[in-house]
């Protein structure tokens, strides 16, 4: 069963940690996956990168299928 604390979701969740939008893709979400690695990417230029980091993590380790 996949869902919120499963295996799945903490290795989406520690790919995101690492490269926000990683573990999206891994979950097969294309899109979003490409809107928080350019959004991150973007707002790195003024130190506000953290904030959409945190936001891929927690979207990984909480997706529900």
């Amino acid at each position: 069963m996949a869902g919120q604390g499963s295996g799945g979701n903490v290795l989406a969740a520690l790919c995101s940690f690492f490269i926000p939008g990683l573990g999206q893709l891994l979950q097969g979400r294309l899109l979003i996956a490409l809107f928080q690695f350019v959004l991150a990417a973007i707002l790195w230029f003024i130190w506000m990168g953290w904030i959409i980091h945190l936001w891929s993590v927690l979207n990984a380790a909480r997706w529900r299928p």
